[in-house]
């Protein structure tokens, strides 16, 4: 196994993205990728499918879930849950057959606080060549060897927050971090993967459960940079933009700016770029770019751009190609480009075929946007105008991103599991 990092030369600034170890070839080993940047890079993908076209094979799920699914050597991934959260799951599929290997469920509370959008499988897993990594929120973070067998597991309470939690684990090197929140115990804890012993534990302020006042929280899923030599782990938080030391979970820079008249929130995860990273307040909150270097409060240093106007409403997470993030965004369904290196200047918009949750990916010069109503778009990751190159469908409601590996999509919709490959 190799750790693969994409290295970036620009103005002087040495930056890398890895958000796991991942296999010399195409593994998509968490959410987002192995690289946490939404781009495949391996093979050609399929632009068209549907149950009659491309489709290589579809398993059932036995509950709904928002989490997305990942892939590593010849193994699929995915979380569901049961209608009242009292049995959350993990599944573990061979990727050429689709048939269910193994599966692991763990008992919670049944009818936890959460929103009627978010059932309680809202996270995505995170693997390597010895483990595969899940949170299930309140039961805590449990880790498994590929045939099934536990090797830890670690809770820290309850997590209580009227709308549910979503962040997912990230693998790199021997630790494994958790964006353990929202609510009123929020932090971010990494543990030793081979026995989930805690390393370091940052608390961060302001949590809330959300039954009353002002709204707060994050969904966001953190991502490893290394910039200049030195790994960075980067969140964005409720009301700002973390980075901390994984080794020593040290504070090293922070950036605000994501709070809005409707609430500190967060939903997406922070996008990086070539030297750049992007983030986007929720519930029609504030957009912003920011260099990845700095000490302390560096809001005014680091910050490039910043758009505090009404925005619209952003669940999904923006992939950066070049200069441009490409954004699918919930509430309108309105599908963007933004120049993030020139004060967030939108390049042009469309309106997609639903609301957006899923992330959008990018593979083959493509953009791969999944909507609610289960529908893919595919167009051109083009900065001058928009152009749609297919829309596919499987006629089931998805808020998750696909996986992309080794010529293979896998996408989770709120009943099934599907296989999609060129004929």
């Amino acid at each position: 196994m190799m750790l693969r990092q994409v290295a970036i030369m620009s103005a002087g600034l040495l930056l890398a993205i890895g958000s796991g170890i991942t296999t010399e070839g195409a593994d998509w080993p968490g959410f987002r990728g192995g690289m946490a940047n939404a781009v495949a890079t391996d093979a050609a993908y399929p632009t068209e499918w549907s149950s009659e076209k491309n489709l290589k094979w579809k398993a059932e799920l036995p509950g709904d879930g928002n989490g997305s699914p990942i892939a590593i050597d010849g193994l699929v991934y995915v979380t569901s849950a049961n209608e009242d959260g009292s049995e959350r799951t993990l599944h573990c599929f061979d990727r050429n057959t689709g048939d269910e290997l193994w599966n692991k469920v763990v008992q919670s509370e049944p009818n936890e606080e959460t929103h009627q959008t978010n059932p309680y499988a809202g996270t995505t897993p995170a693997a390597n060549e010895d483990c595969v990594v899940v949170w299930h929120g309140t039961p805590g973070i449990y880790c498994y060897d590929h045939s099934g067998n536990e090797l830890w597991h670690k809770s820290y309470g309850p997590v209580k927050h009227v709308w549910g939690y979503g962040s997912s684990p990230v693998i790199y090197q021997d630790k494994v971090y958790q964006f353990y929140g929202p609510g009123e115990n929020t932090f971010m804890v990494a543990l030793t993967l081979s026995d989930g012993e805690e390393v370091w534990k940052k608390d961060e302020p302001g949590g809330t459960d959300d039954l009353s006042g002002k709204k707060v929280g994050s969904w966001s899923t953190p991502v490893i940079v290394k910039v200049d030599g030195k790994n960075q782990l980067v969140c964005s938080m409720p009301s700002r933009v973390l980075a901390l030391d994984p080794q020593s979970g040290e504070e090293l820079w922070f950036v605000g700016g994501l709070p809005s008249e409707r609430g500190d929130l967060v939903y997406s995860s922070t996008a990086i770029g070539d030297s750049i990273g992007v983030a986007m307040g929720g519930y029609k909150g504030p957009a912003l770019g920011f260099t990845l270097t700095g000490e302390g409060d560096a809001t005014e240093s680091n910050r490039i751009w910043y758009t505090p106007k009404r925005q619209p409403s952003r669940v999904s997470t923006g992939v950066i190609v070049g200069d441009y993030i490409y954004m699918a965004n919930a509430g309108p369904g309105i599908i963007q480009c933004i120049d993030v290196k020139n004060d967030g200047e939108e390049q042009w918009k469309t309106r997609g075929t639903d609301d957006y949750w899923g992330a959008t990916v990018m593979a083959d010069g493509r953009i791969y946007a999944t909507a609610k109503d289960g529908s893919t778009i595919v167009f051109a990751a083009n900065p001058n105008e928009f152009q749609e190159i297919a829309v596919n469908t499987f006629d089931e409601r998805s808020n998750s991103t696909p996986a992309f590996s080794n010529g293979q999509i896998f996408l989770r919709t709120n009943k099934s599991l599907f296989c999609v490959e060129q004929e």
